[in-house]
């Protein structure tokens, strides 16, 4: 795609690109935005035909419910029929920020694609997506801006190479956290972990005591209460092996050339940092470069199976799948 056609899609957070992105939503039309996490593609929470755009654009399947994005915690109330005690505590703490709670959803409010009673909300912490909840005054329904299964885009040219279609994305420049929020389900008695995300769960357990984690893989077609569950996701166009040791593997099946993600040494066509944090933000921007470089395989050196490397080892392993 010719670069001045992307940049003329391309706006500036600035009053008149916040203005022009809130009139599109108003419209019944789609914007992409920055998050802290991933650029977010976002519609109006109570239309359900922007909606429908949102799921047309991605080509995701409609048992794939989408996140909504709202301003401050009242705002996520409101879209509540039921609002606990942990709910408040962990909005409390950690809003703005890379946690996403799934509450029971208020009757006013559509499904979303969520084929049951919950709603799977949360306030980001980027001022561009803030700044486009206020000055557009809805709640945004917003799943990752790109393909569906494809990764996640941390930037907003990211964004226009898997979705040319969209109208607007607000650049607000590369994600800071670069991977998807942790999901917390609340309807229950005990809170249960529905997607690892940037937020480490031993700081969640700090602040809300035990979570229980997933038992069993969901099915794909099945419902859920949250995306990001689904068996193949966050996937490059790249053939993804996920090995212990990068050397050791017999390549002779595997289609030429190979690139190598490795985070130690430094034998690597992309090294990042063993640190998790570090690793998960730079995750998804390399295997935007290495598919773009046109590498039909990739070879992933597997993380230690710690809990501070699970959002990553969840990553690597539906992008392998």
């Amino acid at each position: 795609m010719n670069v001045y056609l992307w940049r003329d899609r391309i706006v500036a957070p600035d009053a008149e690109g916040l203005d022009r992105a809130a009139d599109l939503l108003r419209s019944g039309s789609v914007v992409a935005f920055p998050t802290e996490t991933v650029y977010g593609l976002g519609a109006d929470a109570f239309d359900e035909k922007a909606v429908g755009e949102i799921y047309r654009l991605k080509n995701r399947p409609t048992w794939n419910p989408l996140i909504v994005h709202v301003v401050d915690v009242a705002a996520a109330r409101a879209l509540a029929a039921d609002w606990p005690d942990k709910a408040e505590e962990l909005a409390v703490r950690f809003w703005p920020g890379p946690l996403t709670l799934v509450v029971r959803r208020a009757r006013h409010l559509p499904g979303i694609g969520a084929s049951n009673d919950t709603v799977a909300v949360r306030v980001p912490a980027h001022p561009v997506a803030l700044d486009l909840l206020r000055v557009s005054g809805l709640p945004l329904a917003a799943p990752s801006a790109n393909r569906s299964e494809g990764i996640s885009p941390t930037t907003a040219e990211h964004v226009i190479s898997s979705l040319p279609e969209v109208p607007m994305v607000l650049d607000g420049g590369p994600s800071s956290w670069g991977i998807e929020s942790t999901v917390l389900d609340l309807t229950g008695d005990v809170p249960r972990l529905l997607r690892p995300g940037a937020l480490a769960l031993r700081v969640l357990r700090d602040a809300v005591g035990p979570i229980a984690l997933p038992v069993a893989e969901t099915e794909d077609g099945e419902a859920r209460p949250s995306p990001g569950m689904s068996r193949r996701h966050y996937a490059p166009r790249a053939k993804v092996v996920l090995c212990e040791d990068v050397r050791a593997v017999d390549r002779s099946d595997l289609t030429e050339p190979i690139a190598v993600l490795s985070y130690e040494g430094t034998d690597g066509t992309e090294v990042l940092s063993a640190d998790p944090r570090e690793y998960a933000a730079d995750l998804y921007a390399a295997l935007h470069r290495l598919d773009d470089q046109g590498f039909p395989t990739i070879l992933i050196q597997q993380p230690p199976a710690t809990e501070d490397w699970l959002a990553v080892r969840d990553r690597l392993s539906r992008a392998a799948a």
